[in-house]
Parts: C-alpha cells; structure tokens; sequence
C-alpha cells in the first residue's frame, strides 16, 4: 500500500512539474495582437548568405564577364580557333631578369594546342598537345620534364580563355560577384568562379573599358603541400581582326615576377599546318611554306 502511494505521489509532481514549465514558458512568450490590430508587414532587406542574395550576386557577376566578353570583341573574340603571335619574352628570377630577352613565335589551336620557338633561328620548340608536351631542339624530340608539363597544363587549366569560354557555361561553375578592388594600383571589378572541384580563379576588370587585366588563383604544391599563388596581368590592349588584344603580358609567381612577354604582332583564324604540332614531323619553320 505504501508502495501505491509513494508512486501516485511521483506521478503527481511530475504532472506539476511540466504544468509549471508550460505556464511559464506562455508567460514568457511575446504577446501576439489580434489579427485585425496587425499593421501590414514591412519587407525586410536581404541579408547576405541566403539563396536570393546569391542569386542576386551570381547575376552581377555574370552581367560584368558578359561584359567583359562583348569588350574584347564578342562573337568575334568567342569565335577564336586559332592564333598566331611573335614577340619578345623576359624571365625573372628573384625579381631580376635572368636573360636579356629572347624573340618567340607562338602558335596556338584552341582548344588544346600549342607551338612555341625560340631564337631567332627558331630552332628551339616546346609543343603541347592535349595532355603530353614535348621539348624540340637539333637533337630531336623529347619529353618535357613532369613538373614543367604539370606547370603548363595547370596554366591551361585555369586560363583566361579556358574561363571566358568554358567555365563561364558549366552550370556546375559558381560565379561571385567580389565587388570594386584593386589590380597593382588599377581601380577594377572583381569576379570569382569556383568549380565543382573547389578550384577558384578570380578575374579582375578596368572600370572604364570592362577589359580584363589580371587573373589570379592558387594551388597547393603536392610536395611541401605549401598554397601557392600565381597571378597574371594583361596591357596594352590594342584592336585586331576585331579582337581586343593584349600586347602585354606580365606573370607572377608568389609576388615574384617570373615572366613578362611584349608581343609585337598578332593574326588570328589563318589556319595552322598539323605538321608543327607533331614532334616527329619534322617541321621546319624557316623552310615551311604556305600556311604555317
């Protein structure tokens, strides 16, 4: 009988306990008017983070490469199949100049092939096709050291070209819209495209004439697993076959300046011979003739 009692008495207090908790959280709840004393809601702003403010921020960063793309001539820039450039090329190291410059012919066919000689005898060929690269000297073909081929088609990989073209239509491709900064001591707009594979490229625009003029991103070195920073910045532009082009080109590599390359003259969309993208063809600039 006891044992009945004590257990009624347990049940009771608890049943008092959660009747104490409701009645204290009712009184601490905010009163709610009536319906008809409820003023219309105002609408508040949209705080950054939320869906709509991304979307909203996705569509501007959309609109300022769209931009960008109709500066460097549109259909006209879009529609590149291949290009052909020669110039003068610098290396750095430290800081310094480590040559006194060297002439280069560079050829490219997009999407993934690339020629480029050096001297003035152009008898010194770095040829790059798809996933494979090749060194050309008098001796014959060989193939580029791992690390340089994995350096170039990192390049490739994250190029402005590769951007405006490729990235800009993946879906999978996340745009930001970063707002105003600055590019050295240039006023620009910045814009941020991250992959599905969390790689990020951020692109930089003048403010007046929507031109892109530096590009940056970072990777980690599999080795000493250290973040790395590379950056690139385009000048000088000038009108070619209606293609807005840079005449100046200038890369850095962790703040070090490790290429700087002054073009002298550009033609697009003649046609290239196969032949100087093979290795083993044999292909001699000086004596090739017709297309080339």
């Amino acid at each position: 009988m006891k044992y009945l009692l004590f257990i009624v008495a347990l049940q009771f207090a608890l049943a008092m306990c959660v009747w104490g908790a409701r009645l204290a959280a009712a009184q601490a709840a905010p009163q709610v008017p009536s319906q008809s004393a409820v003023s219309p809601p105002s609408v508040p702003s949209t705080p950054a983070g939320i869906p709509g403010n991304d979307q909203e921020n996705a569509r501007k960063a959309r609109a300022l490469l769209e931009q960008a793309i109709k500066a460097l001539g549109g259909d006209a820039y879009l529609n590149i199949r291949d290009l052909q450039e020669q110039g003068r090329t610098y290396s750095f190291y430290h800081g310094r100049s480590s040559t006194n410059g060297i002439f280069f012919w560079r050829f490219v066919e997009y999407p993934d092939k690339e020629r480029i000689e050096l001297t003035p005898q152009r008898d010194v060929a770095y040829i790059y096709t798809g996933s494979k690269g090749y060194e050309v000297t008098y001796k014959g073909p060989r193939s580029v050291e791992t690390k340089d081929l994995e350096d170039y088609l990192r390049r490739r990989r994250f190029s402005l070209e590769t951007m405006l073209h490729t990235w800009l239509n993946d879906p999978s491709v996340a745009l930001f819209y970063d707002g105003d900064a600055l590019a050295g001591s240039l006023a620009a707009q910045r814009v941020t495209l991250i992959s599905a594979k969390d790689e990020s490229v951020s692109v930089y625009f003048d403010m007046d004439t929507h031109l892109p003029i530096k590009k940056s991103y970072s990777w980690r070195d599999p080795v000493d697993r250290q973040r790395n920073l590379e950056e690139e910045t385009y000048d000088n532009y000038r009108p070619v076959q209606g293609i807005m082009t840079p005449y100046g080109f200038t890369r850095y590599f962790n703040g070090d300046m490790q290429t700087e390359r002054f073009v002298t003259s550009v033609t697009y969309n003649q046609g290239l011979n196969p032949a100087m993208f093979d290795a083993n063809s044999g292909y001699n600039p000086i004596k090739a003739s017709g297309k080339h």
